[in-house]
């Protein structure tokens, strides 16, 4: 049977060709493509199974194995599943772990109920790998503008905003400091290193005479990391920062921090979602009391406590007393720190207003 076979990899990527992942779920979870869909041909403990049948028998023991696992109304119903995904994506393609056996028979399976989906080779290994030479080629060549300044000052919406800027925070999932870890869970590192590299595989595309732009983060983000050659080059890059008043910046980390968390907690948790907003507050405070020290934890975890108490009755506002101190003596001091550090790759600092023109107006590369 002659199906077809694709390996224009940067063209599927960038097209965010739907694709099925015929994997078995354990492997999707561990790292995959945010436009693919987990049908898989054999669940886990199947492929369990058929694995070590392949090491104790060999491969035609193994694939007849999967035959007799993966049969009758289990067949019709995997064989459905990529049929309805067919018909709600014309396009798409199809791909097991590295282009063999199972995105084969899958292929197969789908050819003879009436369907033709192309079968990307060398799987979801050459898919990884073009993502992560990709990025590694990127580094070698190019420089960022990294976005800066005080924490408040708004980073992540302008980062948004900008056609050439990649918002590592969102695809981490994860704001990047003790206050910012989400509500659901962060992705798979593979998955964050895909995204990134996907992000700026089109940012490329589309704008190939400018400059990238990051916002200012450090290796970690959450649990999840940067590719040491991906933060050394921000490290070496041109950077940007905002400044702005203090009282601004507040209002800006109270409506974050407490005002969209509260809403935002209340939606995912229900009738749970006070006492998940409570811990939410107090556990971030705890994570940094190594740097507050223990008396200054103790105060400060008091007035969060006193806040929560009567945040419907005074509509939050006591909030923003163990947030000025928070941001005053722990934030502020550690940023101040930190960009004294980097004084010599500053290009231009301005308010929100001047950084926006000032990135938006850059147009030839670093």
């Amino acid at each position: 049977m002659n199906l077809p076979l694709v390996n224009h990899y940067r063209q599927l990527l960038l097209d965010d060709t739907p694709m099925i992942d015929v994997r078995a779920p354990i492997e999707f979870a561990s790292g995959a493509l945010p436009f693919a869909a987990n049908l898989p041909l054999m669940a886990d403990e199947e492929r369990h199974q058929v694995g070590l049948c392949y090491k104790e028998q060999g491969q035609q023991a193994a694939i007849e194995l999967g035959h007799q696992l993966v049969s009758g109304d289990l067949k019709a119903q995997r064989i459905k599943a990529w049929q309805d995904f067919m018909a709600a994506n014309p396009n798409a393609v199809l791909y097991c772990a590295r282009g063999g056996l199972r995105s084969q028979l899958s292929q197969e399976w789908l050819a003879e109920a009436g369907i033709e989906c192309p079968k990307v080779e060398g799987g979801y290994k050459s898919l990884r790998g073009f993502l992560f030479n990709y990025l590694n080629d990127y580094c070698q060549s190019h420089k960022f503008f990294i976005l800066s300044g005080m924490t408040g000052t708004g980073k992540t919406d302008i980062i948004q905003q900008l056609p050439t800027g990649i918002d590592l925070e969102g695809a981490a999932n994860h704001k990047g400091s003790s206050f910012g870890r989400p509500l659901d869970c962060q992705p798979a590192q593979i998955d964050f290193e895909n995204k990134i590299a996907l992000d700026l595989l089109k940012v490329q595309n589309q704008h190939p005479d400018k400059t990238v732009i990051l916002e200012d983060e450090s290796r970690n983000i959450g649990a999840r990391h940067l590719p040491h050659y991906f933060s050394d080059l921000m490290a070496q890059s041109a950077f940007v920062v905002i400044d702005m008043d203090f009282e601004e910046r507040l209002e800006r980390l109270w409506q974050e921090y407490v005002i969209e968390r509260h809403r935002k907690t209340m939606a995912f948790y229900g009738s749970t979602g006070e006492q998940e907003f409570a811990n939410y507050l107090t556990e971030s405070l705890l994570r940094v009391r190594k740097r507050l020290g223990g008396q200054r934890t103790q105060e400060l975890l008091a007035s969060m406590e006193n806040a929560i108490a009567v945040q419907h009755q005074d509509n939050f506002a006591s909030h923003r007393h163990w947030l000025t101190v928070l941001t005053q003596e722990y934030y502020d001091p550690m940023y101040s720190y930190q960009l004294d550090k980097k004084k010599e790759l500053v290009v231009f600092r301005g308010s929100r207003s001047e950084v926006i023109d000032y990135l938006t107006c850059y147009s030839e590369p670093m």
